[in-house]
């Protein structure tokens, strides 16, 4: 049994387990870089709360989320990757090698370091919300619209993604109501026009939600006009969050280079930050795409990545 003050030395740490996580385990694990992988607080990550994944190439029947986490999982570990329950608690880049804690207990020294943690949905906090989230209710309308062809859904939020959300919704969708807390939208101005000028989407202004409301899946939503007072239930299908994301980066604030909403900065086209030797992949660094299937890709580039750093400093 090892003492929780030991520390252990790693090649090369990847921390956090979605697709971008996973992928650069198989990468790197197949470069001969003995990767050793800490899953984070969620497992699998966003996907794991996704239920239905059709988007994602090779699967022609589609997928479950949590399912296809697995799958990575094991064709991981297959090419010999050590994956490992635990989540990273502190870092300290400012010297070779770099220190992870892990658990606040284990010391974690490595020679190159991959950070794959990813991003959290922003959720309104309304039980309801979470007890049918994956039976229509979801943070991903670009994942999940297309369960909803021909019916009614709401999508709550204000900004430039709810906006894109919204009219991609009302392409597919035959009403998509449009729940906005103030008088106005963040959005800029060409997306608000756009919004407002699609035919089948309703816009609720100083709306707020009160329940979704459904026994197994979503029937409706309740809205409560904040300025009146005066509830409206309106049926919908399926309910989306649009309120934003949370990138999974702050342990490496004040080291790392964040952009202004805590997005982990890459060089662009590569997975490189301003550290030599960290490299970031998936959601932590992408807001813009945020698709199993990019962050996969991003992944690859991080393996890629370290295993050129890691080969240049061995010749060195």
């Amino acid at each position: 049994m090892e003492t929780n003050t030991q520390s252990e030395h790693v090649h090369l740490l990847i921390i956090g387990s979605g697709p971008a996580g996973y992928t650069a385990a198989i990468y790197a694990a197949r470069a001969n870089l003995k990767p050793v992988l800490y899953q984070g607080i969620q497992p699998g990550g966003q996907l794991t709360i996704t239920t239905e994944v059709e988007n994602y190439p090779g699967y022609p029947e589609g997928i479950q989320g949590p399912e296809m986490m697995v799958d990575f999982e094991k064709q991981a570990t297959r090419m010999g990757a050590d994956i490992r329950f635990g989540m990273a608690t502190k870092v300290d880049l400012s010297k070779q090698p770099f220190t992870v804690t892990i658990d606040e207990e284990k010391v974690i020294t490595a020679d190159a370091l991959i950070i794959a943690t990813g991003a959290s949905a922003k959720w309104l906090g309304l039980p309801s919300e979470q007890r049918l989230n994956g039976s229509g209710v979801s943070a991903c309308a670009v994942c999940d619209g297309f369960f909803f062809r021909g019916k009614e859904v709401a999508i709550v939020g204000a900004g430039d993604t709810a906006a894109e959300e919204a009219l991609y919704l009302s392409k597919l969708c035959s009403n998509v109501h449009m729940i906005v807390r103030k008088h106005e939208m963040r959005a800029s101005k060409v997306m608000q026009d756009r919004v407002l000028k699609a035919s089948n989407i309703m816009v609720y202004w100083n709306s707020e939600t009160d329940e979704v409301i459904g026994d197994k899946k979503v029937e409706a939503v309740r809205l409560v006009n904040n300025q009146t007072n005066v509830k409206t239930e309106i049926p919908v299908s399926a309910f989306f969050v649009a309120i934003g994301h949370q990138p999974n980066s702050g342990i490496f604030a004040g080291q790392l280079d964040l952009d202004e909403q805590g997005y982990i900065k890459t060089v662009p086209g590569t997975s490189k930050t301003n550290i030599e030797g960290v490299f970031a992949c998936g959601d932590v660094q992408d807001k813009i795409y945020r698709q199993a299937v990019t962050a996969a890709g991003s992944g690859c580039m991080a393996a890629l990545d370290a295993e050129r750093y890691l080969s240049a400093k061995e010749h060195h």
